[in-house]
């Protein structure tokens, strides 16, 4: 099957051999090499992404934008097929797309050390500043409320209402997590209700796994470009800040493990307004720490909320699976709150060098 979705491109596929790749749990990832070269083929998950045609749209229009304006920025789009499409529709709804592999390049799936977490902010930011004029109204939403946290806490209300009693009784001190940092929820609303951040072209999926590095874990560019829609920075920041703070990920059940690494949080800071400092607001500046707030926050209330709705959406691979995540994230939430006095002072020193 996957021969002919290669024979688009004009690849043999008795000339390529072909493995899974990567660590992504939503997109089917293969890597696909012989005669010297190297692709990456994807198949795009459209349960999740409903219209893979905006995706395809969407990156279309950032990549003739970069190359017009910045044609030395390393931007991994898919490879057209010999009809010049860049989707191949197989087996009733599945969508593949083909990418160059950037030889010299490798991804990590942990942050081991500062220097990749500031190599990692640093692109991300730099993928956003350098769209800085570019109208994000022009690009689709390819996953709807996708960081809308009032969804997400309306979601959770259902969730709780409708839980069965059990489930209610094993999640309680969780339940009372979520109205405990309600004062997240409100920030959220003032700054919606206000206009008080520009929207702006963002990535909304920060995990270290998304960026490319060289052989010296210098930072190349950001990849999996699926989920850049209009958003606010917020997204960005604080996603990097969710996984990359503490060494124990949200899969860790010893929550002892989890802890808030101040200097990853520095390096974050430095390698994000290393990019965007010219051009970021007072306002975007005032909300930098509440950033790891918001995506923690919101995760955590997602987790507990699959928990009290029998685990439909992320599934569960042992019972209470989606209440550990959320005992994890509130764990790492509360972590977080206990340090951003730490936090406030580390922006407050960044001032003088990376704002206008």
């Amino acid at each position: 099957m996957l021969e002919k979705i290669l024979q688009s491109f004009g690849l043999n596929g008795s000339d390529y051999q072909v493995q899974f790749f990567g660590s992504g749990l939503i997109n089917h990832t293969f890597k696909v090499w012989g005669r010297g070269e190297v692709y990456i083929l994807q198949q795009i998950n459209s349960d999740v992404f409903k219209s893979p045609q905006d995706i395809v749209n969407n990156l279309t229009l950032i990549q003739e934008y970069l190359n017009k304006l910045y044609p030395d920025y390393l931007f991994v789009g898919p490879m057209p097929t010999l009809a010049g499409e860049f989707l191949v529709e197989s087996d009733g709804g599945k969508y593949y797309r083909l990418f160059p592999f950037i030889k010299g390049s490798q991804t990590i799936n942990f942050i081991s050390n500062e220097k990749q977490a500031f190599e990692a902010a640093k692109q991300f930011g730099k993928f956003t500043y350098l769209l800085k004029d570019f109208d994000p109204a022009q690009l689709k939403y390819t996953l709807t409320d996708f960081h809308n946290l009032e969804l997400r806490f309306q979601q959770f209300e259902a969730a709780a209402k409708n839980a069965s009693s059990e489930r209610t009784a094993e999640a309680s001190a969780e339940i009372k997590e979520v109205y405990k940092h309600n004062s997240i929820l409100q920030t959220y609303r003032s700054i919606l209700a206000n206009k008080e951040v520009p929207v702006r072209v963002i990535h909304h999926d920060t995990k270290i796994s998304n960026v490319l590095f060289d052989e010296q874990q210098n930072g190349l560019c950001v990849i999996d470009l699926d989920t850049v829609m209009p958003g606010y920075f917020f997204s960005d920041v604080g996603d990097m800040m969710r996984t990359y703070l503490s060494p124990a990920n949200e899969e860790e059940t010893d929550f002892s493990k989890i802890h808030i690494r101040e200097a990853v949080f520095n390096a974050i800071c430095k390698g994000y307004l290393s990019e965007m400092g010219s051009i970021f607001t007072g306002k975007e500046k005032q909300y930098f720490v509440f950033s790891g707030e918001f995506m923690i926050y919101m995760q955590a209330v997602r987790f507990l909320t699959d928990y009290l709705n029998n685990d439909i959406y992320y599934g569960a691979k042992y019972a209470g699976h989606n209440l550990n995540r959320a005992k994890n994230q509130f764990k790492l939430l509360n972590e977080y709150i206990r340090n951003e006095g730490k936090f406030k002072k580390l922006i407050a020193q960044a001032e003088t060098e990376f704002f206008n």
